[in-house]
């Protein structure tokens, strides 16, 4: 509270008192004038000892605004020499830890330019993964297109069992868009020997109605899905056995190919039913695995029938080669003959040489004396040579 708030209140208090006083005791006029006095003087006596209150008072507030000023200077200077300190200190750790940093990566620079280049080439072979994924991308994009257009899926299954075939059978045992004796086409026939004879490969890629089953949301499509999916199977089964089955001129039966591995492995798990229809049909379902392997066991068979198609070639050969044998093995008879031959003529050669050899070391011992006549040495030299 302040001073003159303090001297109001104060002379309220006063006034208040003496009109309180004044009703109760309704005193005379002087007495009133006695108390007026009082009350003036009280009242100067408390203005005087306010006044000196407030030079007190503004007293200890110089006092007050001194001690404060002289802290702030203090808190201030100790505020700098603090900061100062701290600068220092953080400066020397800052250049501590860029020396250590730098002596760091001096000691791993080798390190780590290695680790750069190897994440650049990872970086690189990543971008290349990725554009190949974004091929890849677009190329089922592509495949989507294609499969959803009737002709186009068509043409996908016939040249998928195109590969398979002239991948596995030589070219002589197939036939592409043949035409049989009933006048239908059909995308394969594979020319067996009797039996079972030529078998007819026709291709069948019900992909909408299964799209259909496996996107039913509840029991009611799913049941509605499969039904279609069933429908379109026994279809295929029967314009098959009907067309591509004929007497005296294919086998007993035909392959329904199925693209799709997919497609395969559902028929067979939901619907063996449809399965067993075909068996009684006589109609295969393949799939390009289940094809290749029944691929592979034709190639077998046509390599078996034509090793028995020249057995009598085969035969007729290896009694020409066992003729040829007998005349060498005679042949060899003769050489060895001749060679014995030869080892008695060089044993007798070499015996009459050895018996030339010694008549030529004798007829070196023989001397001719001074004393004798030629004639006469001539004649001994005849009686020795006749005696040798």
């Amino acid at each position: 509270m302040s001073l003159e708030a303090y001297v109001i209140i104060s002379m309220l208090v006063l006034v208040g008192g003496f009109l309180f006083w004044n009703m109760n005791n309704k005193s005379s006029n002087n007495d009133i004038k006695d108390i007026a006095e009082t009350m003036m003087r009280a009242q100067s006596e408390l203005a005087g000892r306010i006044a000196g209150l407030a030079e007190t008072q503004n007293i200890y507030q110089s006092r007050i605004a001194d001690k404060l000023q002289d802290q702030e200077v203090k808190f201030v200077k100790m505020i700098e020499e603090r900061l100062a300190d701290i600068s220092r200190r953080v400066g020397d750790g800052l250049q501590q830890n860029t020396e250590k940093t730098s002596e760091a990566l001096l000691k791993n620079s080798e390190k780590t330019i290695k680790t750069m280049q190897d994440l650049h080439e990872r970086l690189g072979k990543i971008d290349i993964a990725q554009q190949k994924i974004s091929m890849l991308s677009e190329q089922v994009v592509s495949l989507q297109d294609v499969l959803s257009n009737k002709q186009a899926r068509g043409a996908f299954g016939e040249i998928q069992l195109n590969d398979l075939v002239t991948s596995i059978l030589p070219p002589s045992a197939y036939q592409f868009q043949s035409v049989l004796s009933n006048s239908k086409r059909c995308d394969c026939l594979l020319t067996l020997p009797n039996p079972p004879g030529s078998i007819v490969i026709d291709a069948k890629f019900p992909l909408e109605s299964y799209h259909a089953l496996r996107n039913a949301k509840d029991d009611a499509e799913k049941t509605i899905a499969a039904r279609g999916f069933k429908a379109d199977i026994i279809k295929h089964i029967n314009d098959i056995s009907e067309k591509y089955i004929i007497a005296g001129e294919t086998a007993e039966s035909a392959l329904m190919f199925l693209p799709s591995e997919a497609v395969y492995a559902e028929l067979h798990a939901s619907f063996a039913d449809v399965v067993e229809k075909s068996y009684r049909a006589k109609v295969w379902i393949v799939s390009p695995t289940t094809l290749m392997a029944t691929l592979n066991t034709i190639r077998a068979v046509l390599k078996d029938a034509n090793m028995r198609e020249q057995a009598g070639v085969i035969q007729k050969e290896v009694g020409i080669l066992l003729d040829d044998i007998a005349r060498l093995d005679k042949r060899v008879s003769n050489l060895g003959s001749h060679f014995e031959q030869a080892s008695k003529d060089i044993r007798e050669i070499t015996i009459s040489t050895d018996k030339i050899t010694k008549r030529a070391e004798k007829i070196e011992e023989i001397q001719v004396n001074d004393g004798e006549h030629p004639a006469e040495a001539i004649t001994n030299t005849t009686k020795l040579l006749e005696n040798i």
